[in-house]
């Protein structure tokens, strides 16, 4: 029983540490372009208002995106080099794990009961558990704004787990989008 205990914990804190993990990023882009020509940027409302989201979320991710822009040095113009559009997925993830580690329900097995030891029928420990949770992706758009042609795209994805506390769900959100532009420019991440 105490290696069943000794098992059980570390797979459990295993299995907390994976549903509690980070934004996984992707990106792409057109390698074609120069991108360090670009220095100012605007909102492309035209991409941001398809994005369904509620309108509260959408002025987190876009302050969010802001003030990373602002901390790489892009400035907000009426003239942009770049437009950033935004669109989101989400779905529902289920999750089931087996807790059964080696014991039933009800089986066969060697047990112990006060008139023999051997093989017998017996009560175990076991089952499994079913939990669900939301899985979102924050997609963001940079558009050459004299083509109007994308040259860049990141990708975040990450559990949202339906977060109520407003200054959690921010939090929330400008780790997806740091996580994201970490990514641009492409070639800075390809020297790193």
């Amino acid at each position: 029983m105490k290696k069943v205990k000794t098992l059980a914990i570390p797979l459990f804190v295993m299995l907390f540490l994976s549903s509690c993990s980070s934004v996984q990023v992707l990106s792409d882009y057109d390698k074609e372009t120069n991108f360090t020509e670009y220095k100012s940027y605007a909102f492309y409302k035209t991409g941001i208002d398809q994005a369904q989201i509620s309108d509260l979320d959408k002025k987190r991710i876009l302050k969010a995106i802001q003030d990373e822009m602002n901390n790489r040095g892009f400035v907000k113009s009426g003239k942009p080099d770049l437009l950033v559009s935004i669109f989101t997925k989400e779905k529902e993830q289920v999750d089931v794990y087996n807790n059964n580690w080696g014991w039933g329900a009800w089986g066969w097995g060697w047990g112990w009961n006060p008139w023999m030891w051997g093989p017998g029928w017996g009560a175990g420990w076991g089952g499994s558990q079913v939990s669900t949770r939301t899985e979102g992706s924050l997609y963001i758009d940079l558009i050459d704004a004299g083509t109007r042609e994308l040259v860049w795209q990141g990708k975040g994805v990450g559990n949202l787990n339906n977060i109520k506390d407003i200054n959690k769900k921010e939090e929330r959100i400008k780790e997806f989008v740091s996580e994201i532009l970490q990514q641009y420019p492409p070639d800075a991440v390809a020297v790193n």
